[in-house]
This record gives C-alpha cells, structure tokens and sequence, in this order.
C-alpha cells in the first residue's frame, strides 16, 4: 500500500519519512494522514466522496479534511480493474460542543450554503448516502431534481406487498405533494453535506474548530440539509438557531415545517432501502402528513 501513497507524501513533505498503519500514515515530522484503498466495485463511492470533499473545501476551507489525492490504482485504471484510493489529511475529531455546534451552524449557512452552483441543482458524479447510490446528474428546477432523488429510492425498493402502500403514496407524493412544496420555491442550487447527521460532524481537537466528514454531496436547496440531524437528534440545538440567524427560512416561510417533513422522508426512505424494518413505517407517516396537507390530493 505504501507505493500508491508515497509520491503524494513526498510531494509533501519531500525529506520526511513515512510510517503506515492504514487508515493513519504518520510523518517523521509528526503530520498524520487519512488513507484508504478500496476494492475495484467501490470506484464510484470513493471517487463520490472525493469530488463532495473538492467542492466543500473550495466553498469553505477548514470545515471538512482536505483531500490531498485520489484516484485508482494500475495502467487499467478506465477498465475499472484498478483499486481507487483515497488521501486526505487527518483530524482527530471529537464531538461537537453548543458552542461549536453554533458556529457549524454559522459556516453552514454563511459558506457552504451560499456557495451555488453553475450548472443547476444535482451533481457531476454519483455519490453514496451511507451505502445507497444517489446518480445524480444535473437539473434545471429544484423540483426535478428532488422527485429523482424520491423515485431513485422508491425504484430500489422490492416489489413486494409489505411495501406496496409505501410505492403507491411515494409516486403520489412525487406526483403532488413536491410540485405543491418546490415549484414555488425562488432559490439558488447551494451545495450540500448531504448526510449531515451527527455522527458526520465534530470538532478537530487541535483547533476546536466544528468539521463535518463523509460527505454525500449535491447543489440543492439548503433546508435539505437540516433533515437528517432533526431525525436522529445529537447535534445541540444551538447549530439550528445559529443557522437559521444568518440564514432565513425560505419563503413561503408558513410551509417550512411541510418541507422539513418532505426532506426527512427522503431519508427515511433510504434507510428503508438500508434496513428495512421501522423505517418504513415512519416513510408511510411521513407521505400521509404531506399527502393529508396537500391541497391537490384526496384520498
């Protein structure tokens, strides 16, 4: 493993030497790095992660590690036969404080969250949200891009009866209930973390600095990217009002709880498509609040 990392290292830090111990390279100088080597099928996730980290450290350098190189390994690397690798540098993260959290809130909404852009709401490659692969692409309306987002979901799940209401209410929600909540909306793609739960964020214990980590990111409306901390909790509530200080709710501001809930089901899908079980059953609540408040549905 060594030789795949040791002429970015030396790029680096030419006159030091290296000790392995993957995921953590060690310098004579006492840098760390984060390294990782995947298999020949996880081409895509890594090189996911690594165009989301690209992007968040040009919006808003510091807030999550900098990748220093990626890409795959051997002569055959466009047949896929190659192992994709990964470098980026190391921080020993803790978790986050109130205070930090406060100024995760602030950075989100001041950096990452202004940072648009130019060619509409999606993202170049595909990235992955936790092992689920979202393709992406890109999308001219916010709308078009979320209802993909929704049915990619709904097409991973199996076609059994156990799901069959769950399918049926996903495409009326697709159908209904996004036209209603996205159409009217007058924004601009901003990019996202993606799977902003608190088991992606902390603190760097050298700095005291909030980062966030394991990106799945894409252009889209910022509000998105709120949902998955409200469904899991942990981060302190102060990240939510810093937040929303510097960045105000989207009008129609009277339906931001309506989006807050139509956000959560894309992930409670997803872990529907990870894990199955209750999740579902909080996907269905999800769809009968939206569908039960939607003017153009009856049941």
């Amino acid at each position: 493993m060594s030789s795949i990392f040791l002429p970015y290292l030396q790029s680096i830090e030419p006159d030091a030497q290296f000790t392995f111990n993957l995921p953590v390279i060690t310098s004579s100088a006492g840098k760390r790095y984060y390294a990782k080597v995947g298999s020949p099928g996880e081409k895509d996730q890594y090189a996911g992660e690594a165009e989301s980290l690209r992007a968040i450290f040009e919006a808003a350098p510091g807030l999550a590690p900098r990748l220093l190189a990626s890409g795959t390994t051997g002569n055959d690397a466009r047949s896929g036969a190659g192992n994709p690798f990964f470098l980026s540098e190391y921080m020993d993260i803790g978790g986050l404080t109130i205070e930090s959290a406060k100024l995760l809130g602030e950075r989100l909404a001041k950096e990452l969250h202004t940072f648009k852009s130019p060619n509409g709401f999606g993202f170049a490659v595909p990235t992955y949200c936790g092992a689920t692969r979202q393709d992406n692409g890109w999308f001219s309306t916010w709308e078009e891009c979320f209802s993909m987002m929704v049915g990619s979901l709904l097409q991973k799940l199996p076609s059994e009866r156990r799901y069959f209401e769950l399918l049926k209410k996903g495409e009326e929600v697709r159908k209904r209930v996004i036209p209603w909540l996205l159409r009217p909306l007058v924004i601009d793609p901003v990019l996202l973390h993606g799977d902003l739960w608190s088991g992606n964020t902390g603190i760097d214990r050298k700095t005291g600095q909030p980062v966030i980590f394991d990106p799945s990111s894409y252009y889209g409306h910022g509000e998105a990217d709120l949902a998955i901390a409200r469904i899991f909790g942990g981060i302190p509530d102060s990240f939510f009002a810093a937040y929303h200080k510097q960045m105000p709710k989207t009008e129609p501001v009277q339906q931001y709880n309506l989006r807050g809930d139509l956000y959560e089901l894309y992930h409670y899908l997803n872990h529907t498509v990870l894990f199955g079980g209750g999740y579902a059953s909080s996907a269905l609540q999800k769809m009968n609040k939206l569908l039960r408040a939607c003017p153009q549905y009856s049941q």
